[in-house]
């Protein structure tokens, strides 16, 4: 490791964050997917549910039970979950693959719900998306990011505003960093898009 343990250096010679190399799922979410652009209504709404799921929990444990939870929410489908009522609610609390959370669960029903109203103005795309900060310096150390920013606050408003729930201004800025609306790759990562 470099640079005060905020870059690693992996067995295939690249330099990455450091928790981008903690094992074969971090490895492949971070070069890949972690910070990349997110579009597309079904993308973000993932995103976001994956996210609010996670609160209070490993990111690894997430990972490890997305396949699960696109089969329990088909695969992030807002019209088919925004119509999940009681009984679905129900299967979804006996679905070991996925985190049985009740408030979670009916907070990803009620987002659907959600991203279906905004299509009315706009989308859920334009929404999230109008929160991009205008400037963003990558940081040189994992203790330089943040937790949330002005923009995560205003978008977990935004949002709670057209009848979200559990998308806090932490939960957002996770958001922001996993669909690319930041660039929060630590200096020195292979990933980072100065």
């Amino acid at each position: 490791m470099a640079d005060g343990g905020s870059v690693a250096v992996g067995p295939d010679g690249l330099a990455r964050c450091a928790w981008g190399d903690g094992s074969d799922d971090y490895r492949t979410y971070h070069d890949t997917e972690w910070g990349v652009p997110v579009h597309g209504e079904r993308a973000l709404y993932e995103r976001i549910t994956l996210e609010a799921f996670q609160s209070g929990l490993s990111w690894i444990t997430i990972l490890r039970k997305r396949p699960a939870f696109r089969a329990a929410f088909a695969h992030f489908d807002p019209e088919v979950v925004a119509s999940y009522g009681a009984r679905d609610v129900e299967r979804l609390m006996q679905d070991a693959g996925i985190v049985r959370n009740r408030r979670k669960i009916d907070a990803a029903i009620t987002n659907a719900q959600a991203v279906l109203r905004l299509r009315d103005g706009g989308g859920l795309e334009e929404l999230i998306w109008s929160h991009r900060p205008t400037t963003h310096r990558r940081p040189r150390d994992f203790s330089e990011t943040p937790a949330r920013t002005p923009e995560s606050v205003n978008l977990a408003k935004a949002l709670k505003k057209a009848g979200f729930a559990h998308v806090g201004p932490t939960t957002m800025y996770a958001a922001m960093q996993a669909c690319g609306l930041v660039d929060d790759h630590v200096v020195g990562c292979f990933r980072g898009g100065d």
